[in-house]
């Protein structure tokens, strides 16, 4: 298999992660989506990362769909056979990846529109729900003991994401998130080489 991706996309990083961590045997295959390559195009219409390429089988994605794909490969290892537990992993993954896409709207708003053009009340629109999400995830931090989960790596990528495109923006108020960061680095030692980075 192989797995489309972008470095600098936390998708792509919490699909990445989870592979390491499963042990999956998987090549990792950096593609410029803007450029859309034949690779990415014909695997995925949309033309979106990451993108799962399976041989003899249809293609896999978005991540979420990926991140479940990788669970029913493993054998549930990556999610909580616990119910409760394990609605507890997929909210925490919806919420990352929420915050995640208020981000790069952001990101989108800012690089693709001349700066006139700029409409700041939807980018502070956007902003204010990540400081809600954020404010909510320091006070509700997961549960991380030796065994990780889905919702972990979602954290994770999004962390890493706001530390390359938001840094020294969303720390203040939010030291709890940072020790988790470090936590999860302990747990977790691909974490600096799979996180987005440039």
């Amino acid at each position: 298999m192989k797995l489309l991706y972008s470095s600098a996309s936390p998708y792509s990083a919490k699909c990445r992660m989870a592979a390491a961590y499963l042990g999956l045997d998987i090549e990792f295959v950096a593609v410029k989506t803007d450029e859309e390559p034949s690779l990415l195009i014909d695997n995925n219409p949309l033309g979106k990362i990451p993108c799962l390429v399976r041989e003899d089988a249809p293609s896999v994605f978005d991540s979420a769909t990926i991140m479940q794909f990788f669970n029913r490969d493993t054998k549930g290892k990556l999610y909580p056979r616990n119910p409760v537990r394990r609605t507890e992993a997929e909210v925490l993954e919806a919420l990352c990846d929420g915050v995640t896409d208020c981000l790069i709207a952001i990101i989108y708003e800012r690089r693709f529109r001349p700066e006139d053009k700029q409409h700041q009340p939807w980018i502070d629109k956007q902003w204010a729900k990540v400081e809600r999400a954020l404010d909510h995830l320091d006070a509700h931090l997961p549960k991380t003991g030796k065994s990780l989960h889905g919702g972990h790596f979602a954290l994770a990528a999004l962390i890493g994401y706001l530390d390359l495109r938001f840094a020294g923006q969303w720390e203040k108020g939010h030291g709890k998130l940072k020790t988790w960061r470090k936590k999860f680095e302990r747990l977790f030692p691909d974490y600096e080489a799979l996180k987005p980075q440039a």
